[in-house]
């Protein structure tokens, strides 16, 4: 929608909202979502979906409570969260050899190739989204997004007591050190 959220706002609207941003980043969220919902499978991951077997696929297996800490989800929605990636074949659970009570989950050979597929549709609908920012402009702003949400939770504290590994708006482009060059406070 040319103009959108900026094209509906009245001087006084955008005078009172002042510098507030999470309007603005919620109706690109808003944006981007439903261009993601119009896309056809495959490679089209519902957000929640993408973020889980990208965590998967970066950290490898994981108890499911600490991929429910991981996404900061409440451990019941992550059930039906799992249900639905298993019921695609996206990801197995198994139960934990040494602690037959919690369940270890990981990504499959063909959730793998769905988030690959998923990750190109995904800068499409983003570079269609960003269009009217610089490359460096859209590095700035995934600079301080990611800054904004490891202020939030770190990848250790994520993924629980002992890890190291960074969230995956942590990592840097090694995959390991996050953007400050550290893997998390008690690495």
């Amino acid at each position: 929608m040319p103009g959108g959220y900026a094209a509906l706002m009245t001087q006084a609207q955008a005078k009172q909202a002042g510098q507030q941003v999470l309007p603005l980043i919620e109706y690109l969220a808003r944006v981007a979502r439903r261009a993601y919902d119009n896309c056809q499978p495959p490679g089209c991951l519902r957000p929640r979906h993408f973020i889980a077997l990208s965590v998967l696929a970066e950290h490898g297996p994981l108890s499911q409570q600490a991929l429910s800490e991981a996404l900061s989800l409440d451990p019941s929605n992550v059930v039906g969260l799992l249900n639905e990636l298993e019921d695609r074949g996206l990801v197995a659970r198994q139960r934990d050899p040494a602690d037959r009570r919690r369940h270890i989950v990981s990504l499959s050979a063909a959730g793998e190739t769905e988030l690959a597929t998923s990750d190109g549709e995904l800068i499409r609908i983003e570079d269609d989204l960003l269009a009217a920012l610089s490359p460096a402009e859209r590095a700035q702003l995934r600079d301080l997004l990611t800054r904004a949400v490891g202020a939030t939770v770190t990848g250790s504290e994520a993924l629980g007591p002992g890890s190291c590994e960074p969230a995956p708006w942590q990592a840097g482009p090694d995959g390991k050190a996050g953007p400050d060059g550290k893997a998390g406070p008690s690495c």
